[in-house]
């Protein structure tokens, strides 16, 4: 069966009674960082905004973010970037009586097509992969994620220091966390070698020039180098080393992860809990397409774990489609099923 694209429908105000509606409401915020009492928080789904007399959508959502209105616009902005004086929408009703609409029906028509995973050969979109270091441990999927980033499915790739580093280490010694990653038999004095690979890519100062210097010539972020696909690695507290090009700062790794997510069509999220919530919670059900057009975003959760997809709709990504089983296998599936 081919696929076809979920077509977006919006709202009928008139046949709402609400083409008549009252602007919303806004208020000034206090101070910065602060949003005013009432506040309106945003969700997944598309929201409109009565303001001058007119319906607006909010297009580049974001939930747990709050609606500025500015120059004739709707800004969503995260609570921490306000300014004292920023006009904030206010109300907490979503069903337009105070000026808000949520709507969150407006991809309903039935598609059998789109609850398959697939990928849209010849006109895709943006497909943002989210990972763990799962990948960096076995042989087989870091070799098949590799061809997927040279067939030109991967177009952002978010994910911490663990996977970059582990990867790393299976290009520069064959080894993650010391252990074979064909094989995966333990070598001698193993557990130096990621230690021994930070270290190293330290010395030459970024990822880039250790790849260059070092002669690496495989793996996961090696090919993300070759074919300019953008990596945006988030820190934990728990890192070794880490990696130069690390998010130590929290909030900048967001911002970073925001940047790549707020063009994405399509967001897979394999074998991490704490990254796929954090991309859940910054990725909004719909996007808005430089000609207008409302699209799906279509978001997918693969684990091994049911607490991990779970978790993921717990924390509000409604529209999430988890997959439950062993994200290697998967992945190693979806290369073969590609042809790459």
């Amino acid at each position: 069966m081919s696929f076809m694209l979920k077509p977006y429908h919006a709202p009928d105000f008139d046949a709402l009674g609400l083409a008549g509606a009252a602007d919303a409401r806004l208020a000034a915020a206090p101070r910065d960082g602060v949003a005013p009492e009432g506040y309106h928080a945003m969700s997944i789904f598309p929201e409109y905004f009565r303001a001058e007399g007119r319906w607006l959508l909010a297009e580049e959502s974001r939930m747990d973010c709050v609606p500025v209105w500015t120059e004739g616009k709707i800004a969503v902005v995260e609570p921490r970037r306000l300014k004292a004086g920023d006009r904030v929408f206010v109300g907490r009703t979503e069903d337009g009586s105070e000026g808000i609409y949520v709507h969150a029906h407006g991809f309903d028509a039935v598609e059998e097509a789109a609850q398959t995973f697939a990928f849209r050969q010849g006109g895709h979109g943006k497909v943002v992969w989210v990972m763990g270091p799962a990948f960096s441990f076995d042989y087989d999927a870091r070799n098949a994620f590799s061809r997927l980033i040279a067939g030109g499915y991967v177009h952002a790739l978010l994910a911490g220091n663990a996977l970059a580093t582990h990867d790393l280490e299976g290009a520069y010694l064959g080894t993650a966390l010391g252990q074979d990653i064909y094989t995966q038999e333990h070598r001698f004095n193993g557990h130096y070698n990621h230690l021994d690979t930070i270290n190293r890519v330290r010395y030459h100062g970024s990822i880039r020039q250790f790849i260059q210097a070092e002669g690496i010539d495989n793996g996961i972020i090696y090919s993300c180098e070759k074919y300019g696909v953008p990596y945006v690695l988030g820190g934990s507290i728990r890192d070794d080393g880490p990696l130069p090009e690390v998010y130590g700062n929290v909030y900048a790794a967001q911002d970073a992860m925001r940047d790549q997510i707020r063009s994405a069509t399509t967001v897979i999220c394999m074998a991490t809990t704490l990254h796929s919530i954090a991309t859940g919670n910054m990725t909004p059900s719909f996007r808005v397409l430089p000609d207008g057009t409302v699209r799906k975003v279509y978001f997918y959760c693969v684990d091994i774990s049911e607490f991990t997809v779970n978790k993921l709709t717990d924390r509000g990504s409604l529209t999430t489609r988890g997959i439950v089983t062993n994200a290697q296998d998967f992945i190693v599936n979806i290369a073969k099923g590609l042809g790459v």
